[in-house]
């Protein structure tokens, strides 16, 4: 034997070798995912998904190679014969007739695969085709339900795309046959070749007359979606270009008996040239037509514009109300809006993050991924809290311990939570813990946790093997660990030597096939990652970037919100990239025992009715979530995030003031750790004007497109049954309400503010300047900005002041009851160097100068104790009290 033929050989057995290595790794991950959705009660799902792919796939690729197979061997056979049709490839590769028939066959093959994984890419769009329901709104132009865009007109554009590519190769690979062959004049060949160019010129007309239908989602005028130009020059134009493709492809069939090639080419020549020149005319239409007069040419279009978008995110039903912004900040009006003051956040979750991990992380594998903002009722108060989970990171082990049993068998779980809530801190600076430690800790009944083991979350990455020989590290304990065995119900059972050996397979670690530790009843649990999770069962859902832990019943669950959503909803302009979204579904993910539900909270949303047409088994209605969960919605920040984006254009209903954009708002901007950056989006508990019930919103101010001034606010509420209220407070245009840039800069410019920023930042620490809150309270603002100070040689960020800014006067105190009180212009006075005996207060003013000193240091003590429990209007009075007091002893020290 040759030795190049030992090289085939060579080289043939190891190409099967990695083929059989790929197909037994893609069979590993294809029954142990089955298991998996099985194990979760969603294999439906997963069947769902592996019919629609396997279905797609085999009539896209059977689809394709039979053309292929059609236009390339067995029609030219037929036609010409087959050795007539191979004997020039004979000549120029000189090879047997058998293998280039098979290098054509191959050649079919590996095309119509392409072909077929293009379609299989798509199989989401294929079942929402299949599947879709009206929106019952019809587009202004073509009267079309927007259904039919969203739903079926992308899929319309893939399969014309999609045969047309299949009929252009058809047609270039039987011309480049029949030209090999130098048949391209005989009648058979001219017949199949017209037949080719007729469908393929057919589905260039299904191209255009798709591409009139597109415009209502294309951006090229002054408004999303078609403008003057396009209903009046394009969509004639593509309709003039269809008929000529069409009067061509007719022309080409009539060549199959009259063989008139001039007026084919006379039609595509003409087609070509309306191709080529039909820019002009619409360019000239919008110079000449559209550009003298564009806004009484654009009006009906800019009107579509402004209602088809104002729908599609969900702008329609905002409320609008005036903020005249003219209250006085009293100490009445404190005390009327005390639960509004008692939880402004003066904590900003990144600093706060860092010191979590300072005081709460414990070892050093444990590790906090983020800090989280909801709210409980605590002492029978709303109060606004920060959590964030104790998770375990096994990558953060010792590198001796980094062993395979300690990673998947041992190091199993992380454990528990901390809550603080958002304005209270100790006096180095550090947050008042509502829970901490290990076990929790839990200040108040409703935050106590009795299944504190986080075996699903955010860094959860490893897949653990539960019920083993060997017992589960559970917590450290002094000296001491603490260990247990897994409860749940979680896992797929590991079972005998097949199982166990797929799964060394799919994880390529042989310990699985081979250790000792584990047994028939061990269960292995995977895809514990919440957001590897959640794209399992659901890739087709657009998840917001912050899930967010919830104290439930004693057990830690994560909810989650997921939206449905579109890019080609017509004459809606995108923001973020889609152009249609709504929150129609919430996840909930039980950090125990992986339980994942997906409850609908919008069934009224078309794009979700679909889904659930297409995976009934997958949904749970939203009425169905259990009230420990319901208490704790939250708007969504990516969707406020969004449609506060929208808003700041589309406010603006009236077409020729959007037009001119006479009033447009832009989000604001402040001082964050790297300098000037945009302001988030931020939740407060407050009691909206004008409304007696303290509720959780969600908040973004305004300010006009290009200045600092604030112009509106707009908020979302998250609470009972005004979730998802829209509203926006507009200030009068003709006051000067500050804007948060504005605010930072009259904090930089006070002078014993700015002293003492810069003092700290040159005695080897950092000055870190946490979010700034407008925060409304009545009918006047409170601007509210946190300090924390960092040492350089060390990242233990502690609260150290907080600014206050309203009206025209800023502070800064150790608290935000100090900063309020030097905003109200109240300055505490000194308690007197002895005390001779209570005196209660109220009682008339004494003559004497030992009992006024006693009534002086009982109003203190009182007024000390309101200021405690942020009781405004008792602080006042005890302050007046305390005024008459030292007036009544500096008249009896002068006597």
């Amino acid at each position: 034997m040759s030795g190049a033929r030992v090289g085939w050989i060579i080289g043939a057995l190891g190409a099967l070798a990695v083929l059989g290595l790929v197909l037994v790794s893609l069979s590993a991950a294809f029954y142990t995912d089955w298991l998996w959705f099985e194990d979760l009660g969603y294999l439906s799902v997963y069947q769902t998904r592996l019919a629609a792919q396997a279905l797609t796939f085999l009539l896209g690729y059977l689809t394709a190679f039979f053309f292929f197979w059609a236009n390339w061997l067995f029609i030219p056979g037929r036609l010409l014969g087959g050795t007539q049709v191979l004997r020039p490839f004979r000549r120029t590769v000189q090879a047997s007739l058998r293998t280039l028939r098979i290098i054509l066959i191959l050649t079919a093959l590996f095309i119509a695969y392409v072909m077929a994984q293009i379609l299989v890419a798509n199989w989401v769009d294929l079942l929402v085709f299949l599947h879709a329901v009206p929106f019952g709104k019809a587009d202004p132009i073509f009267g079309l339900d927007v259904g039919f865009y969203v739903f079926r007109l992308p899929v319309y554009r893939l399969l014309a795309g999609w045969f047309l590519a299949l009929g252009i190769l058809g047609l270039l690979g039987a011309l480049a046959v029949y030209g090999t062959a130098g048949t391209l004049r005989d009648r058979g060949p001219v017949a199949h070749l017209s037949v080719l160019g007729a469908v393929t010129l057919g589905l260039i007309a299904a191209q255009y007359q798709l591409a009139r239908l597109g415009l209502l989602t294309s951006a090229r005028g002054v408004v999303f979606g078609a403008g003057y130009t396009d209903v009046h020059a394009r969509i004639p134009l593509y309709n003039l270009l269809t008929a000529v493709v069409l009067i061509a492809a007719v022309l080409a069939l009539v060549n199959l008996f009259l063989r008139r090639w001039r007026l084919l080419t006379l039609a595509m020549a003409l087609w070509l040239g309306l191709a080529l020149l039909g820019g002009l005319y619409p360019a000239a239409v919008q110079r000449f037509v559209v550009a003298p007069n564009e806004l009484a040419a654009e009006r009906p279009y800019i009107a579509h514009a402004i209602a088809f978008t104002r729908y599609a995110f969900g702008l329609e039903n905002i409320r609008e109300r005036e903020f005249p912004a003219r209250g006085v900040l009293t100490p009445e009006v404190l005390e009327a809006n005390q639960a509004t003051v008692q939880n402004i956040r003066l904590w900003d979750w990144r600093p706060l993050l860092t010191t979590y991990g300072q005081l709460q992380e414990i070892r050093l594998y444990y590790t906090f991924n983020d800090v989280d903002i909801d709210r409980y009722i605590i002492g029978g108060q709303l109060r606004q809290v920060m959590l964030a989970v104790r998770e375990l990171d096994t990558e953060q082990l010792p590198e001796q311990a980094q062993t395979w049993i300690n990673r998947h068998l041992i190091y199993t779980h992380g454990y528990g939570v901390v809550v603080s809530p958002v304005n209270e801190f100790t006096p180095e600076g550090l947050p008042r813990l509502l829970v901490r430690d290990i076990p929790p800790e839990a200040a108040d009944p409703v935050l106590e946790v009795t299944r504190p083991e986080i075996y699903f979350g955010e860094v959860t990455k490893d897949y653990a093997i539960v019920n083993t020989t060997e017992p589960e590290f559970d917590y450290p304990s002094g000296d001491q660990n603490v260990y247990t065995r897994y409860e749940g119900p979680a896992g797929v059972p590991l079972g005998g030597f097949f199982r166990r050996l797929i799964f060394a397979v799919r994880f390529g670690h042989s310990q699985i096939l081979f250790s000792t530790a584990l047994r028939p009843d061990s269960r292995i649990l995977f895809h514990r990652a919440i957001d590897d999770r959640v794209q399992m069962l659901a890739p087709f859902l657009w998840y917001d970037p912050d899930p967010y832990p919830v104290i439930a019943d004693g057990r830690i669950v994560w909810l989650w919100d997921a939206y449905t959503w579109s890019d080609r909803f017509p004459y809606s302009e995108p923001f973020s990239g889609v152009n249609y979204i709504r929150n129609s579904v919430k996840v909930a993910i039980d950090a125990y025992t992986g339980e994942t539900t997906f409850y609908v909270v919008d069934p009224t949303d078309p794009i979700i009715q679909v889904y659930q047409s297409i995976f009934p088994g997958l949904f749970t209605p939203g009425d169905r979530m259990p009230q420990a969960l319901r208490d704790h919605w939250r708007y969504p920040e990516r969707l406020f995030h969004i449609q506060a984006a929208a808003y700041a254009a589309y406010h603006m209903e009236d077409p020729q003031v959007f037009y001119n954009k006479e009033d447009l708002w832009a989000a604001p901007t402040e001082i964050g750790l790297q300098g000037e950056e945009e302001m988030a989006p931020y939740y407060v508990v407050m009691q909206v004007p004008g409304e007696d019930q303290v509720e959780f919103l969600l908040i973004r101010p305004y300010v006009p497109n290009g200045r600092r001034n604030m112009i509106a606010w707009l908020y979302a509420d998250s609470d009972g049954e005004d979730y998802g209220l829209l509203e926006v407070f507009k200030f009068p245009k003709q006051e000067l309400i500050y804007g948060p840039m504005q605010i930072e800069a009259r904090f930089d410019q006070d002078p014993y503010i700015s002293q003492q920023l810069t003092l700290w930042n040159q005695r080897g620490s950092q000055v870190i300047r946490g979010n700034l809150m407008v925060v409304p309270v009545d009918d006047t603002l409170l601007y509210v900005e946190p300090l924390y100070l960092q040492a350089e040689t060390g990242r233990f960020p502690e609260l150290k002041r907080v600014l206050v800014a309203y009206g025209d006067k800023v502070a800064m105190g150790e608290s935000l009851e100090g900063a309020l009180l030097q905003i109200l212009g109240v300055t505490e006075a000194p308690p007197p160097a002895e005390e001779t005996g209570p005196v209660t207060p109220g009682e008339e003013v004494p003559t004497d100068v030992a009992a006024l000193v006693q009534a002086a240091k009982a109003h203190y003590d009182a007024a000390q104790e309101c200021l405690r429990r942020a009781d405004w209007a008792c602080y006042g009075r005890e302050q007046e009290a305390l005024g008459r007091i030292l007036t009544a002893l500096v008249e009896a020290t002068r006597e």
